[in-house]
């Protein structure tokens, strides 16, 4: 192996780890210690920050004050560059722009190989539903980071049914949903854990003092959300048991639609909610499993009724 192409083998195995020793990195490359620690002052001299411990025989690729070329896999360069094209058509604004860039910029050194496959997968994908709202990736950040140094959040919340409202609220996780970011916390002033979608909120600065982050509600964020989500938030709400395993249910339920509960081996709830009684029907009865109503108002009762009767008119003169 000639040195250019081990300097690429070194920068690309340190890479892959936070910290090699100098015997790991001269075995894989078949050198000794003593070529690896001149090819470690090589790529320093190139600009890479190449820091060795003290102590240890370890090197370690930090952070610098420039973005140094990147070393991908074949896999890595593909599923970076997917991503960068689903960033271009997402809900992040002001970031399309900057995503085909960078699309561009790694689409023109990516091999004919990796750059067709890319292609095809592109050529062959429709985008349904790109519209929506838009968030402001800086308040992303912002957000993002007071979840890090758990440092308390102060907001303008406009809610669709509670109007205009200051919170303050400790963070804990951003979640995208549906093409939605939600920033899920736990609201001080309400002393319980809250959902708030970020396009609704504007931020106050300074942030809050810090806090102790708190276990979140039910050890899982992604849950906690689907759940709200699909039924406390809507004016009808239901649970219904249906008469098939959870694990294959699970898959006919799409998301934001309703959360499944296991029960057995046999059976599962479904917690689901709608605008209307009409629209729960139809979503229950799209599952697909038989069922029985566990919890619901009157008028769900009356909607599976009537969407029963349409259905035994519909075939009632079919020979």
């Amino acid at each position: 192996m000639d040195t250019t192409a081990r300097l690429l083998r070194l920068l690309s195995l340190l890479q892959t780890r936070r910290d090699w020793s100098g015997a790991e990195l001269a075995e894989r490359l078949e050198v000794t210690t003593r070529t690896v620690r001149r090819d470690v002052e090589r790529l320093r001299d190139l600009g890479y920050p190449v820091r060795a411990s003290r102590g240890t025989a370890g090197y370690r690729l930090d952070a610098g004050a420039a973005l140094p070329p990147l070393l991908l896999e074949d896999d890595e360069a593909v599923a970076v560059a997917v991503g960068l094209r689903t960033a271009a058509g997402g809900s992040v604004a002001g970031i399309e722009e900057t995503s085909l860039r960078a699309l561009a910029k790694l689409e023109q050194v990516l091999p004919a190989r990796l750059r067709h496959r890319v292609g095809t997968l592109h050529s062959a994908t429709v985008r349904v539903g790109t519209g929506g709202p838009r968030v402001d990736p800086d308040v992303l950040m912002a957000i993002a980071d007071a979840c890090r140094r758990h440092e308390s959040l102060r907001f303008d919340y406009d809610s669709p049914r509670g109007g205009a409202t200051t919170r303050s609220a400790q963070p804990h996780s951003l979640v995208s949903f549906v093409r939605h970011w939600y920033l899920v916390a736990w609201d001080t002033d309400r002393d319980d854990w809250r959902s708030f979608r970020v396009d609704r909120l504007a931020l106050r600065t300074p942030n809050g003092p810090r806090f102790t982050p708190r276990e979140p509600p039910g050890g899982d964020v992604a849950t906690y959300l689907e759940h709200r989500l699909s039924s406390r938030a809507w004016p009808v709400r239901a649970t219904v048991a249906l008469h098939e395993p959870a694990d294959t249910v699970t898959e006919r339920v799409w998301p934001g639609m309703g959360v499944v509960e296991p029960v057995d081996d046999r059976t599962c709830l479904l917690h689901v909610g709608a605008d209307t009684a009409r629209d729960l029907a139809w979503m229950v009865t799209s599952v697909d499993v038989d069922f029985t109503l566990v919890d619901g108002p009157p008028e769900l009762v009356d909607a599976l009724r009537a969407h029963a009767d349409r259905c035994a008119r519909a075939i009632g003169e079919s020979p």
